[in-house]
């Protein structure tokens, strides 16, 4: 499906030809026709000689208008600009060609109209007037056809033009993410909001989920509309009317975007290469605030040039644009930048959600144009220059498919300059930057603390400053590449073992034989770290090894003497069926309070389960 849009002066006959192509008035609104221009968009359809069905929009021509003339030009595949015989080139032709060759409408036809009512010589003369105006811009090898909406003559050449001209026209791209940028909201009885705009970048189905931003708000689709016939399917390049449901016309506006849920976060800085127009009537000036138009949207916006002071007309550089209001860009987008009443260029976002910069730093201009003009996988890297990140936010900030992306990534880490990381994906050197921190990170702890056995997960998830997800990924592979190892939630460098020094080694001794003196009440640990010197990192390190079984907080056995103890329980209930704390205080000959603290770590091992004032085995 293909869009068309005209261009041109106020009352060179836009409307009228829309109407003689088609037999829509595409003036919708009681004073437009009052006052014999189009105020606002305005939007036809038709079939070509060859059987292709084709959109129009029709757009206003008056200074006052141009904002709305903005709104429908951005999704055409291909401009009529018309001229009319009588007047010939004029200020507002000039603007509207200078948009068009900002926003790269790069195939379009030159009409003029209005042949009717001039001679042959004169009419000559005003396509020599034309040709001379397209010399330079993006249409300068468009066709010339003279008509008359009146008589109807030269209208069956336009429309073969047009056929042969999108014959020629690629289709709108379809790369899966789907905008739908709102130029008209309105209701209709009996269905409720409709909003109508220029399908790009991928399909919309009835029946989808989406949402509405910059606001967030979410939605369904009811039904489709092209051509005001019912669709389930609308293609990109289309003219579409969507019916959403629990929304009301004021919870929307044209620069609104439609799109499917999480695919777009709306910004309020971009990255872009600039273009001021030859004819603009001044240059453009750091801190400039301008009137920013990408897509239908319309927002102020202050210009902080990365690399000069000022952009002279014709010139060309690059800037930040801070702006007022959100909006939903992609990487790619073309836009037109206006003082109140007056065009002065244009651009192409390069970074749609960029980070502050300071001016005239040569890294950061030579990163932005390796974003504008660099290979698929310049792109990706570049993209991933931010950290590692999942493959739909680089299709996102590339602009290139995803399918294309995830072919691109592939490459590039069997090239080794990336690694995958789960869902997630980094370039060779940030992972080895990671590795590097984790590893010191985890260096420093042991160096700390050398007789644990590592730092808890938790702690090093935050010291990296990673989320969840990711940092899973990144422990999985460290593992695997045997930088790490994990165990209970305690994570350690591979190579990291706990040793005891000599004389450590001579405490513990000491330790153990003083539990072994009275095995079944041992001295408390509080006491024999005082009395032994032992670090209380010590006694934490044994009882990792299971080299002690502590029972409670200041209780502790030797491991022989608690499987004894827990053999000799288990025989006394399979004997009698049960056992009391009593019973197992005499069975060992120790305090009731060895008994209630070793009945209570048997429950809670799933040893023993209490009922009442006794045990019998789990």
């Amino acid at each position: 499906m293909y869009t068309i849009g005209t261009a041109g002066h106020v009352d060179h006959g836009k409307s009228a030809l829309v109407r003689a192509l088609t037999g829509i008035d595409p003036d919708r609104l009681a004073e437009e026709k009052e006052r014999g221009m189009t105020i606002h968009l305005g939007f036809a359809w038709l079939r070509l000689p060859s059987g292709r069905e084709i959109s129009i929009v029709d757009v206003p021509g008056h200074e006052r208008f141009i904002k709305n003339m903005l709104a429908g030009v951005g999704g055409i595949d291909l401009a009529m600009l018309v001229v009319a015989a009588d007047e010939g080139v004029m200020p507002q032709t000039q603007e509207h060609l200078s948009i068009l060759d900002l926003l790269r409408v790069s195939r379009g036809v030159a009409v003029v109209t209005k042949k009717d009512l001039v001679e042959r010589d004169w009419l000559d003369m005003v396509e020599e007037d034309v040709q001379a105006a397209l010399k330079g811009t993006v249409l300068a090898s468009a066709p010339i056809v003279a008509v008359s909406a009146v008589t109807g003559e030269g209208l069956p050449d336009l429309l073969s033009t047009l056929d042969r001209l999108l014959e020629e026209t690629p289709p709108k791209r379809d790369i899966g993410r789907p905008r739908l940028p709102i130029d008209r909201v309105f209701t209709i009885t009996g269905f409720g909001t409709v909003v109508t705009g220029t399908l790009i970048d991928g399909r919309l189905r009835a029946g989808q989920e989406v949402e509405v931003l910059p606001k967030g708000l979410r939605t369904r689709i009811r039904g489709l509309q092209t051509h005001k016939q019912k669709v389930e399917e609308a293609e990109p390049g289309s003219r579409v009317a969507a019916n959403l449901a629990s929304l009301s016309t004021s919870d929307l506006q044209r620069g609104d975007v439609v799109a499917l849920p999480r695919t777009f976060r709306p910004t309020r800085t971009i990255d872009a290469h600039l273009r001021i127009i030859p004819h603009a009537p001044h240059p453009l000036p750091h801190g400039t605030t301008v009137t920013l138009h990408p897509g239908s949207a319309e927002t102020l916006a202050r210009v902080s040039l990365l690399d000069a002071e000022e952009i002279p007309p014709g010139g060309e550089g690059w800037a930040q644009l801070r702006l007022a209001e959100p909006v939903v860009a992609a990487k790619g987008d073309l836009f037109v930048i206006r003082s109140p009443d007056t065009t002065l260029g244009g651009g192409e976002v390069v970074e749609p959600h960029a980070r502050r910069h300071k001016r005239f730093q040569g890294a950061v201009i030579s990163a932005l144009e390796v974003l504008r003009r660099g290979s698929p996988e310049e792109l990706a890297l570049a993209a991933l220059g931010g950290g590692p990140a999942e493959a739909s936010a680089i299709a996102q900030q590339t602009g290139l498919p995803p399918a294309q992306v995830e072919s691109t990534l592939k490459g590039l880490v069997a090239d080794g300059r990336a690694v995958r990381l789960g869902d997630y994906w980094t370039t060779a050197a940030a992972w080895r930057a990671l590795t590097g921190r984790a590893t010191q990170i985890l260096a420093s702890y042991h160096r700390q603390f050398p007789l644990r056995e590592g730092m808890p997960r938790e702690e090093l998830k935050s010291r990296l400053g990673l989320p969840t997800k990711l940092f899973t990924e990144v422990i999985q592979r460290l593992a695997a590449e045997n930088v790490v190892a994990e165990a209970n939630a305690v994570l350690r460098l591979a190579g990291h073992r706990v040793e005891f020094s000599p004389e450590q080694q001579a405490r513990i001794a000491r330790l153990k034989q003083a539990l072994g003196k009275t095995p079944y009440a041992p001295p408390s640990l509080a006491e024999l770290e005082q009395q032994l010197g032992l670090d209380p990192e010590a006694i934490a390190v044994l009882l990792q090894r299971g080299e002690l079984v502590r029972v409670a907080d200041d209780i502790a056995f030797l491991p022989s003497v608690y499987d004894d103890m827990v053999r000799r329980i288990k025989e006394h209930i399979a004997t009698h069926g049960k056992i009391t704390v009593a019973e197992v205080r005499d069975l060992f000959g120790a305090s009731r309070k060895y008994a209630l603290a070793l009945t209570a770590y048997l429950d809670e091992q799933r040893i023993t389960r209490r009922v009442g004032d006794e045990r019998v085995l789990y």
